[in-house]
């Protein structure tokens, strides 16, 4: 038995890339999860690899975007596993393209994917985790939030930025019920990181030899377990921070 063995987590786009590493991350030390993703099979699949490990899974379709929907991950979460301890806010569609190219609707899906989603799981979450005494929250940003040169960058960073300072908030008035929240600035193996490498081979170039360790993190190995690290009570006192797992190449001081 782990120190997480019988908690339940909601991890968001869980179908894939850096979502479904968590997702067996967790289910490794004994978690049960619950995998959400708008294309069924996708999370269907990731469930099968949990049980097939020995793990709980409950597969949902949903889309963040759809208040609903939202509701129902966390209503069907608790009624099957009896609770819920931690949340991964991973889903998010990406806002990319310099300011005069982006339009209103990739801007909004941007918005209602990635903060307004956070906002709304956050404070579904919230009363089941202190109902158990206390949960830990994880939000996603990204380093393109600080970069010098923001060009092409500049509405993603907006909403990623406003994720940041919802974790902040959560964390301060929320602390006295022991629900911590935390944001993950992760490079990882995922399917959109490897589309913009394969796609920007010249910029991609020059992203590498910014990263002190060299190579770009694996989903379940270095952001999984990362994750898995940051709920146990060893780092418990550790709350309201943004955490880069990216070999070392951001700044967020």
């Amino acid at each position: 038995m782990t120190e997480l063995a019988g908690k339940v987590a909601l991890v968001t786009g869980g179908g894939q890339g850096v979502g479904q590493g968590v997702a067996l991350a967790l289910a490794s030390e004994g978690v049960a999860v619950t995998i959400t993703g708008r294309t069924l099979a996708k999370v269907e699949e990731t469930a099968r690899l949990i049980t097939e490990r020995g793990g709980k899974a409950l597969p949902l379709e949903g889309n963040v975007k759809d208040a609903a929907d939202l509701a129902s991950m966390v209503d069907q979460t608790v009624a099957t596993f009896g609770g819920l301890d931690i949340l991964v806010n991973n889903a998010q569609e990406v806002p990319l393209g310099k300011l005069a190219d982006v339009t209103d609707e990739a801007f909004l899906a941007g918005f209602e994917s990635g903060p307004l989603a956070t906002h709304r799981l956050m404070k579904l979450a919230r009363p089941h985790m202190a109902a158990r005494g206390g949960g830990t929250i994880f939000n996603f940003c990204s380093s393109a939030g600080i970069r010098w040169d923001m060009t092409g960058y500049g509405a993603y960073a907006a909403v990623k930025q406003a994720i940041r300072s919802l974790t902040r908030a959560a964390a301060a008035e929320w602390g006295a019920e022991g629900i911590r929240a935390l944001t993950i600035a992760p490079h990882a193996e995922s399917p959109g990181l490897k589309w913009w490498l394969e796609n920007n081979p010249e910029e991609a170039r020059a992203f590498f030899k910014t990263i002190p360790l060299g190579r770009i993190g694996k989903l379940e190995e270095d952001i999984g377990r990362a994750i898995v690290a940051l709920c146990r009570q060893d780092l418990g006192y550790l709350t309201g921070a943004t955490i880069p797992l990216d070999g070392g190449q951001a700044n967020f001081d």
